[in-house]
């Protein structure tokens, strides 16, 4: 077997189909000059055809042998190879404002690090990332859908989700036990704005979801009498399931609202 041999403990599968990676490729859409972030290039198989398009990369990779011999293999000054963990990486920090992000996300850690990633979303024009195809199916969920969820909602409330295409395991070496999907997020921040108390929310979305098959009068009782759903126009005996992310934006305000509201 030619190349690293991939750490199951980094949860580690490296891209290796050709005609899949020209269509990730298609998908970017990579300008000249433009500045990318990408998270996990593992042994190249993106890094190198976005550097090929006349890109600069910043590759932020974990595995301290890998990230080594990026560097050494693609000597370049539009390459910067970072080794850290993407967890713990302050995208902050990058100079300039406006970046680009691709990255084959671990499944083990996606859902930490999409957030971390969209608190710091007005660093990115757009975000492409390779995920679990399960994960991918709960952000671009509807109100009402089996897959519909706590993701779905806190990341339509952050971003505006497309899903491309699948990708199967065989793309990958050593080939993942699950389908994987490509999808492409754009910040937007036009629902996240009319968001009071950005914990509150989260909190209500957890609280909601962790008793997911509770009416809203129950789950969340802590935060809101029925009364003050129903002022919502929103039915407490509803599930959260079927609620829209505006309504749930809503429900959050009204419960930061009730928590200012002096006693008496």
């Amino acid at each position: 077997m030619n190349g690293p041999r991939p750490r199951k403990r980094l949860g580690q599968h490296f891209l290796h189909d050709r005609n899949v990676i020209a269509k990730i490729l298609r998908a970017i859409a990579p300008l000249p000059g433009q500045r990318f972030v990408e998270i996990g290039p593992g042994t190249g198989a993106l890094t190198e055809p976005l550097l090929g398009a006349g890109v600069e990369v910043t590759a932020i990779e974990l595995d301290r042998a890998l990230a080594a011999g990026l560097s050494a293999r693609l000597r370049t000054p539009a390459l910067r190879v970072v080794q850290a963990d993407a967890l713990r990486f302050d995208f902050a920090k990058l100079p300039g404002r406006v970046w680009r992000l691709a990255g084959n996300l671990p499944y083990n850690i996606s859902t930490p690090l999409l957030f971390h990633l969209l608190e710091h979303s007005e660093r990115f024009a757009d975000l492409h990332l390779m995920l679990q195809k399960e994960v991918v199916d709960r952000i671009v969920a509807g109100p009402g859908s089996k897959a519909y969820g706590r993701l779905s909602v806190a990341l339509a409330v952050r971003c505006r989700a497309e899903p491309l295409f699948r990708i199967a395991p065989g793309a990958f070496r050593p080939p993942p036990k699950v389908e994987s999907a490509f999808l492409r997020l754009v910040p937007d921040r036009s629902l996240a704005d009319r968001i009071d108390d950005r914990r509150g929310f989260d909190e209500l979305l957890r609280r909601a979801f962790s008793l997911r098959r509770k009416q809203l009068a129950n789950s969340l009782a802590p935060l809101l009498p029925p009364r003050d759903i129903r002022a919502l126009g929103i039915d407490p005996k509803a599930r959260p399931e079927t609620l829209a992310p505006e309504q749930f934006v809503a429900l959050a305000n009204a419960s930061a609202a009730r928590g200012r509201r002096p006693p008496g």
